[in-house]
């Protein structure tokens, strides 16, 4: 229970990184798509700079030529940068009644008045439209002028928000609509999307996501068409409360705004506004600035009071959330500090501790190194006693059956006064072929138990001193003293003894052995001794 409530303050304080799984990947695309933002940008500029260098470096006399580089200049400018779209508008006007064409000119006042809207001049916007001859325009420009009628009227009641006068805009701009996408083919974007506008400020939205959505999954858009019916779809989602879905929309609709350079839009400023009422205040104020900055560099003051507006409640809460955090990380750094030094303490103990165990673990590990080196040697010296005893016991049980022949025998000859064969009979008794005989059966005994002792006494001296053994011989007299000596019996003199030698017989053995080995001379018998029994 202690665990779950230290917990507590940590789930907490980092709830924020686990509140937006569902949208979190796109958010890093867009972060990639704005990390880019200056090259589509300059892809922007480079085309417009070509248009203008086109325009400036050549005197040109054809004024429809002129009025066309003009309409490209705004084309590129209207979305991009306000001041610059409302300039070559104004020379669009001028061409087109040097002209003296009234398409032109009405063509112009419809250009005139997308940026107007773009600025929230709706008195202005209303008044450049009043004056369009819709008669004398092309289809094309018959739809856009519907359209963008239609959009002002939605924007204005948008904007009023009254319950008298948002109606009757609605209603104007849906009649709009309807002029327009009379002219559409009914499988054309504008039909699709125009069509879907007016179900949601109808209040049918259900339609209106059809149609959306359909642009969405099944038409190949451009990045500009994109972002606004993206843009447009997430509005639905908003009103019916299912914030995660718009915002997943208008980060993508805020991409292809980055894309296409297009500095009018909402997209971004949306986006920052639905992630802060979510709760991500970090990412809405990262896009809320990025907003600000299209606003001013597109120039229009109505998007840039729009952004204004916003920014300072996020950057307030930006700010006090960076507090809070603050003092959440003074706090847990302050918490570690006093944990990592309670560790540190326990570690200087634990070591201390480590140490002792280390000290009484090779203890312990000496103690049973020496207590199995002491088994291997009992047991190899039970298993010499246990060979030797039977050995011993079979020899001597041999010699007492010997000596009991041997004194019936004498029995028989003094009770019959034989005197003479008892001579013989004790002259019989070969003592070096018994002694030879005691040798080969030491040999045989000594072999069974260390069946490698020849190989092993070999290893400790080089090819030319090695011991070469007669056929069906088992050991000689200098294998004899050291076999002696690894059972355990190390007293030169007993060695004498047993193998009836002097003792300097056997020290001059020994030496010359040992002076003959490859190992040092004191450590020739340790060698010896190291030879394993069965």
């Amino acid at each position: 229970m202690k665990r779950i409530v230290l917990l507590i303050p940590f789930l907490l304080f980092f709830y924020p990184a686990f509140s937006h799984q569902n949208y979190d990947t796109l958010l890093n695309k867009l972060n990639d798509v704005l990390d880019n933002k200056k090259t589509f940008d300059q892809q922007k500029t480079t085309r417009i700079e070509k248009l203008e260098t086109y325009l400036n470096s050549n005197r040109i006399n054809d004024l429809n030529f002129r009025y066309n580089l003009y309409l490209s200049l705004y084309n590129e400018y209207k979305s991009f940068n306000y001041n610059k779209a409302y300039d070559y508008v104004q020379k669009l006007q001028q061409t087109a009644h040097l002209l003296n064409d009234p398409s032109k000119i009405a063509v112009s006042k419809i250009k005139l008045g997308f940026i107007l809207l773009s600025s929230g001049m709706f008195k202005e916007t209303f008044d450049s439209l009043k004056t369009v001859n819709v008669k004398i325009l092309d289809n094309d420009a018959k739809k856009e002028y519907y359209f963008l009628t239609a959009r002002t009227y939605y924007d204005l009641s948008d904007f009023d928000k009254d319950n008298y006068y948002t109606p009757l805009y609605v209603k104007r701009a849906s009649l709009y609509t309807d002029s327009g996408t009379v002219l559409c083919n009914s499988n054309s974007f504008e039909y699709i999307y125009y069509s879907g506008l007016k179900y949601l400020k109808t209040g049918n939205t259900d339609k209106a996501i059809t149609a959306l959505k359909q642009l969405i999954d099944k038409y190949k858009l451009t990045d500009h068409q994109f972002a606004v019916t993206a843009s447009t779809l997430s509005d639905i989602y908003i009103r019916k409360s299912e914030p995660d879905s718009a915002i997943s929309l208008l980060i993508r609709a805020a991409m292809a705004d980055v894309r296409s350079s297009t500095k009018e839009a909402a997209a971004m400023t949306n986006l920052a506004q639905l992630l802060y009422q979510n709760g991500d205040v970090k990412n809405a104020y990262v896009y809320i600035k990025q907003a600000m900055d299209d606003a001013i560099f597109y120039g229009a003051r109505q998007r840039k009071l729009q952004v204004s507006a916003i920014l300072p409640v996020i950057a307030s809460d930006r700010i006090n959330n960076e507090e809070e955090q603050k003092r959440a990380l003074f706090f847990y750094a302050s918490l570690l500090t006093i944990l990592v030094s309670i560790v540190i303490v326990f570690s200087v103990i634990i070591y201390k501790q480590l140490q002792k165990l280390k000290v009484a673990d090779k203890i312990i590990l000496d103690t049973n190194h020496h207590l199995e080196k002491s088994i291997i040697e009992l047991n190899e010296a039970n298993t010499i006693k246990e060979e030797y005893i039977g050995y011993y016991f079979n020899l001597i049980s041999e010699y007492i059956n010997k000596l009991e022949k041997f004194k019936r025998s004498v029995d028989n000859k003094l009770t019959t006064k034989r005197y003479e064969d008892i001579r013989i009979l004790v002259n019989n008794i070969n003592l070096t072929k018994e002694r030879e005989e005691l040798f080969i059966n030491f040999d045989k005994a000594f072999l069974k138990i260390f069946p490698n002792f020849v190989h092993g006494y070999n290893e400790l001296f080089c090819e030319e001193n090695r011991i070469k053994l007669l056929p069906n011989q088992l050991l000689n007299t200098d294998l004899r003293i050291f076999a002696l000596i690894r059972l355990g019996i190390s007293d030169t003199e007993k060695i004498a003894h047993i193998l009836e030698y002097s003792v300097n017989t056997i020290y001059n053995y020994k030496a010359r052995i040992k002076s003959k080995s490859i190992i040092h001379n004191d450590e020739f018998e340790h060698a010896i001794m190291a030879i394993k029994a069965i």
